[in-house]
């Protein structure tokens, strides 16, 4: 005689399967993470470093010289830029982009030069 699932008793076979699964997935987004970095890292963090330059001498001038916020300052970037977060020191005139873990660059005001970048730091 065969033996019957209960339906009132849940499967406890149901959270390990998927326990599994996100673990797997998690391996593999990490190796993917990795084989991108070793192929195609130089490249990346290029594009990083100049988004994130091309974000801050763009949103300076934007903000200090044309007088708009900063979230109207994002309508001016390149398509592609969505990674590139804005910061703003009012006190210093300077704009602040990043983009998450690869790079950031600052733009300062200077009265009757505009916005500048800073230098680069390897």
């Amino acid at each position: 005689m065969m033996a019957t699932a209960n339906p009132a008793e849940p499967d406890r076979r149901a959270p390990r399967r998927r326990s599994r699964t996100l673990r797997a997935a998690l391996v593999l987004a990490g190796l993917l993470l990795i084989a991108l970095i070793i192929f195609k890292g130089d490249d990346v963090l290029g594009k990083a470093r100049a988004g994130a330059a091309f974000g801050a001498r763009t949103a300076c001038s934007c903000h200090y010289v044309a007088g708009r916020s900063l979230g109207q300052c994002r309508d001016d970037f390149e398509p592609g830029m969505s990674l590139v977060m804005l910061g703003d020191d009012p006190e210093t005139r300077t704009v602040t982009a990043r983009v998450p873990l690869l790079a950031h660059a600052r733009a300062s005001f200077r009265e009757g030069w505009g916005c500048q970048l800073e230098p680069w730091s390897d």
